[in-house]
């Protein structure tokens, strides 16, 4: 998982400095790239029939498609990168709530008190960040009121989008344990099925294909090709994505569920540091105490602490050397 992580941020967060609102054609080209790579090793040029029946893909891709336009619009509404971030880091909030309401489940203190850290951070950053935008707009006060609506609406988006990516978690979750566990086979037919949807989008998509096409030319190193630099900071980011999603799938059938929430924890942490020093974003003592509090309190949520007790017993026990 890490090993994509750098490369991918430096090429998606130049690219999306240069073109705020390429969101769509980013996000093409990786769905793209993983169900042509699904095709033909997955599905086997489609001779492989699916173990879950594909109904309940298309209700999955729906979902899955809905939250990633919508994240990507959030990024043209004056959500900052590192806003987008943590609050995309929230997803143990939504996840427990539909959690309650839909399965009926309960939960121990610790879980609630690692959510009421997460709130505590997450408001605190939003808070932060809605100042941010109206002191630094440099607009008269009418510009400067409709910049923080457009700021509200983006934080509504994110919303949106958490809920419904924590209720296709819970829907994948029902459909692993009725047909079993098939997370391959998922990561093309989730890629794959909403290919189509982007003819929606196929305008935008157009529009800053050329934009790539006019950006400045670059000889990529070793091979001596050339091409428009945006056209190779997307390919670099396909791929280095690729990777990224390749190791989850290789951490979720090798290591168990706490493993991987504490790695793609840590993950989200260090992309957003990265973030923060790629872009000299600003970055208040507030925000970092409230980056603070959410990712304690996903820890916490994990129980890491639990884990890393026994380990450190051990520790404590070993035999000294001479």
């Amino acid at each position: 998982i890490f090993h994509g992580i750098g490369l991918r941020l430096v090429f998606l967060l130049d690219t999306c400095r240069r073109f705020p609102g390429c969101g769509n054609i980013v996000t093409f080209s990786q769905f793209l790239f993983i169900a042509v790579e699904g095709f033909i090793f997955e599905a086997n040029f489609g001779r492989k029939r699916p173990a879950i029946p594909i109904r309940y893909y298309l209700i999955m891709v729906a979902m899955f498609f809905t939250v990633s336009v919508v994240n990507n619009y959030a990024l043209n509404l004056n959500i900052a990168m590192p806003l987008h971030m943590i609050f995309r880091s929230g997803s143990l909030i939504a996840s427990m709530a539909l959690g309650i309401i839909i399965l009926k489940k309960r939960y121990s203190v610790s879980k609630y008190t690692s959510i009421a850290l997460v709130s505590v951070g997450i408001f605190t950053c939003t808070f932060m960040s809605a100042k941010q935008v109206a002191s630094d707009s440099g607009l008269n006060e009418e510009d400067g009121l409709r910049a923080f609506m457009w700021w509200l609406l983006g934080i509504a988006a994110l919303t949106f989008a958490l809920l419904m990516s924590a209720r296709m978690g819970i829907f994948q979750e029902t459909l692993y344990k009725q047909f079993g566990k098939h997370s391959k086979e998922a990561l093309f037919y989730n890629h794959a099925l909403p290919l189509p949807g982007f003819l929606l989008l196929a305008p935008n998509i157009y529009h800053h294909a050329v934009l790539f096409s006019q950006s400045e030319p670059f000889q990529v190193p070793v091979i001596g090709l050339t091409l428009p630099i945006m056209w190779f900071y997307l390919l670099m980011n396909v791929i280095t994505q690729y990777v990224c999603i390749r190791g989850v799938f290789i951490l979720t059938t090798e290591c168990t569920s706490l493993t991987v929430t504490l790695v793609v924890t840590l993950r989200k942490f260090v992309s957003l540091i990265f973030s923060i020093l790629y872009f000299r974003n600003p970055f208040t003592a507030w925000h970092w105490l409230g980056t603070f509090f959410v990712f304690v309190g996903t820890l916490m949520y994990t129980e890491v602490w639990n884990s890393l007790g026994p380990l450190l017993a051990c520790w404590r026990k070993r035999p000294k050397q001479e």
